[in-house]
């Protein structure tokens, strides 16, 4: 099997190429990527040892794409991942999310390609997520028990969540790229999968503000770079949930594997409700784990598309697989600090 990974110089994707290659020596993985952003260049050597043909090329571009020789499956992770993009111009985000998601399509269309695209939490609009009914606790919001929202219960928000009002840039540019599979699917019978992805975290990750906090958490502690807790009290008790990127690869594995099992699957795919982290948990595990403390900021006033709460209700995922995730919050902060010791020269160096 010949699987093309698109933003196969990313976190994800790179992720993605690595394992796949490693697990499956038959296959032949293909990674694809523009290496605009900063850190990306670091995992040419990973891809090259692991056996990984890189292809250096853009996916806004449809004729690099279409240079690609045949492939029997196209993971799709490129993007520009993070929530504030846009928000300045959306010369980037709009053409890389949506029209490459596009090309894709087409490239996947050319070759009768499996499909699977990566999306995002983010598809769920911002207000109604602001308006969701919490309980203050100790160190974390939690859901409250009676919610006037359909799509929320205290397993997290569903795919039953009303899709109506803005969810940045960002976020509508993925959603785009899901319709535009379900339309494929309907129009040519592609087969497709799209996985809705809360946070991802792991090695290798860039981590930044506003894309990848909890890789950004733990990189901040071991650097001694000031954070702030921004917005909803400045407490730090805003949730998400966290997926490690290797749980997420079983899950592509098994999906590559049995595309007949998932073809047409758009559900959500995330840690839930027991891989969640506050910022201020966070913070405790990341003091414990380097040892180090950094000065903190209170911020009243939330960021543009930032929410006080999200975590995923996978049901619809488990209803169709044995997967679970198979690493804790602590377990992936843990992987991820001694990552960055281990390899803390040049990620300085890519981090400036």
């Amino acid at each position: 099997m010949r699987i093309l990974v698109t933003g196969g110089c990313g976190f994800v994707g790179a992720s993605v190429s690595v394992a796949l290659a490693s697990r499956n020596p038959e296959w032949e993985l293909v990674a694809f990527d523009n290496l605009r952003r900063r850190g990306s260049e670091l995992n040419l050597p990973r891809l090259r040892l692991a056996g990984v043909e890189f292809v250096h090329g853009d996916v806004r571009e449809p004729g690099d794409l279409l240079g690609v020789p045949r492939i029997d499956a196209l993971v799709e992770c490129s993007a520009e991942p993070a929530v504030l993009a846009g928000f300045d111009s959306p010369d980037y985000v709009v053409p890389t999310n949506l029209f490459g998601a596009y090309n894709c399509l087409e490239l996947a269309r050319r070759d009768e390609a499996l499909y699977v695209f990566l999306s995002t939490s983010r598809v769920y609009p911002v207000d109604t997520l602001r308006q969701l009914d919490l309980v203050e606790a100790k160190t974390r919001f939690e859901l409250a028990t009676a919610q006037d929202v359909m799509g929320v219960s205290s397993e997290g928000i569903s795919e039953a969540f009303p899709l109506d009002g803005a969810r940045t840039l960002y976020g509508t540019t993925k959603l785009a790229g899901e319709l535009l599979a379900v339309e494929y699917g309907d129009a040519f019978g592609l087969r497709t999968v799209v996985n809705r992805c809360g946070v991802i975290a792991g090695p290798w990750q860039m981590g930044k503000v506003d894309q990848g906090v909890f890789t950004h958490w733990v990189l901040s502690h071991y650097f001694g770079r000031p954070l702030s807790y921004i917005g909803y009290g400045g407490t730090g008790k805003q949730v998400r949930d966290l997926l490690f990127v290797d749980d997420l690869v079983d899950l592509i594995e098994g999906q590559l594997l049995r595309p007949d099992d998932w073809t047409g699957f758009n559900g959500n795919v995330g840690g839930g409700r027991e891989c969640s982290l506050s910022l201020l948990e966070a913070t405790n595990l990341c003091r414990e784990l380097t040892g180090n403390e950094v000065p903190i900021d209170a911020v009243d006033e939330p960021r543009a598309g930032d929410v006080p709460l999200f975590v995923s209700d996978c049901r619809r995922l488990y209803e169709r697989t044995n997967w679970r995730p198979r690493h804790s919050p602590r377990e992936t902060l843990e992987e991820i600090a001694a990552w960055v010791q281990e390899n803390h020269r040049d990620l300085e160096a890519a981090l400036v």
